[in-house]
């Protein structure tokens, strides 16, 4: 078994910006950094948090967390973290916060001094939310519940404070790294987890890609499949919510996971997170349960499996089984619902500009200009790793840097015209929004 954390492929460091390069932190968004400490145990590299309140919550019942992975691309790749619409959607829908750290990780330093919460990210993580939410008005953002989202070390760091902290984990998704439950002679200096009875009422999901030693057994990425099975077998033998999503087109990179991870997530964050704030979290259903091979590509209802279940890996309900079957089959995990239209259209300037939410089952793609009435202009979404997406996203699966505007100049409009423009969100799956409300000016 081989624990395996990888930074940023050097060919996509030149889309990373400095640590000091990052979108403004208006409300709804708050920031907080920490300097490196010297104190044995202790953080020994800087941090900054960023979190997104939605607008008009009154209290918060939960944060999101969205944890890159190891070495500097990855890390300041979590600067954006906490701007992606299609996050923030999910976040919106059960009153969460969506945070995001950036560690301030050198290329060469050891990962494990911060992708180990015990090496100071957990106490680290949690003063940030005393901080934030004192800077937020929201002091409950200290005590809410957590459902964390991490790719490869940060997915050892999201395995790590579920077993550090089961109480307050909600559900967690490990993308390409788990935690290590015994010893490995080959990594010594990765210390083990113990596995508390309370993790195993934690919905954990591992996703690794097919090309990290299930299909391609050798190369950088082999041991991470190794890792998940041996993480997954220590957790299910003992009847712990542990499935596992196969990524059947990536290696390394998050490719279209978020369509799974986000609909996974919400189910379980609709079932766990308790209605009164300050309340336990609730436990996960059983009798509603379906089971599939790691491995495999078919699910079963739990009550009609014939065999021993702690062999199979655990989801939820028969709505996250057929998702999972589409997505391990080929990541082509179905929507039938359009994008919410965009809103307070208006005209300034020349310059067209909206705002939109995104689809919570399939994103933001890109936005159709109609201009009296007629298709003008398709502004698209790119992402080399994945379905294309407006926000454009970077290997740790945040939106790239600077920030894409919703704005729209028409160039052809000739001087003193007159036109009435609308705005069509399209979702990742092609389906389109209703238009906005017209905006009409001269030129």
């Amino acid at each position: 078994m081989t624990a395996v954390f990888f930074a940023l492929p050097a060919e996509l460091l030149a889309q990373q910006p400095p640590y000091d390069v990052f979108p403004d932190a208006a409300p709804p968004y708050y920031r907080v950094r920490y300097e490196a400490s010297t104190q044995p145990g202790e953080l020994i590299f800087p941090v900054n948090y960023t979190v997104w309140i939605p607008q008009k919550v009154k209290t918060l019942r939960g944060v999101i967390v969205h944890q890159h992975g190891c070495g500097e691309g990855s890390c300041k790749s979590g600067l954006t973290g906490a701007y992606d619409l299609h996050w923030q959607a999910l976040a919106k829908k059960h009153d969460c916060a969506l945070l995001a750290p950036s560690y301030e990780q050198p290329q060469q330093a050891d990962c494990q001094m911060w992708c180990d919460p015990r090496n100071g990210s957990s106490a680290a993580f949690q003063k940030c939310l005393v901080d934030l939410g004192a800077k937020s008005g929201h002091s409950e953002l200290a005590t809410v519940p957590w459902a964390l989202w991490g790719h490869s070390g940060g997915g050892h760091w999201a395995g790590g404070m579920v077993l550090l902290h089961p109480e307050r984990v909600a559900a967690a998704w490990l993308r390409s790294g788990v935690p290590l439950l015994t010893e490995n002679p080959d990594r010594p200096t990765i210390k083990v987890h113990s596995l508390p009875d309370a993790a195993l009422k934690v919905p954990v999901m591992c996703n690794p890609g097919t090309k990290e030693g299930v299909t391609v057994k050798d190369g950088r990425f082999a041991g991470v499949w190794p890792a998940n099975e041996a993480f997954f077998n220590g957790v299910r033998s003992k009847g712990g919510l542990i499935g596992v999503a196969v990524d059947p087109l990536t290696a390394h990179e998050c490719g279209n996971q978020r369509y799974l991870a986000i609909r996974w997530l919400d189910t379980c964050l609709s079932t766990r997170l308790p209605e009164t704030a300050g309340k336990p979290l609730r436990e996960m259903p059983s009798d509603s349960a379906w089971l599939a091979p790691i491995a495999g590509f078919d699910a079963v209802p739990a009550a009609k499996f014939d065999g021993d279940p702690l062999t199979q890996g655990w989801l939820p309900n028969e709505a996250v089984a057929q998702l999972w079957e589409q997505y391990v089959k080929d990541t082509a995990v179905a929507d039938t619902t359009p994008p919410p239209a965009p809103a307070s259209a208006k005209l300034d300037g020349g310059v067209l500009s909206w705002e939109a939410e995104a689809d919570l089952e399939s994103g933001l793609a890109s936005f159709i200009i109609e201009r009296d009435g007629e298709v003008l202009a398709e502004i698209p979404g790119k992402n080399p790793f994945g379905r294309p997406i407006f926000q454009n996203l970077q290997y740790s699966d945040t939106p790239a840097q600077p920030l894409v505007p919703m704005q729209f100049v028409d160039e052809t409009s000739e001087p003193g015209s007159k036109h009435s423009y609308r705005i069509i969100a399209v979702n990742t799956v092609g389906l389109k929004s209703k238009p906005s409300e017209p905006v009409s000016s001269a030129r």
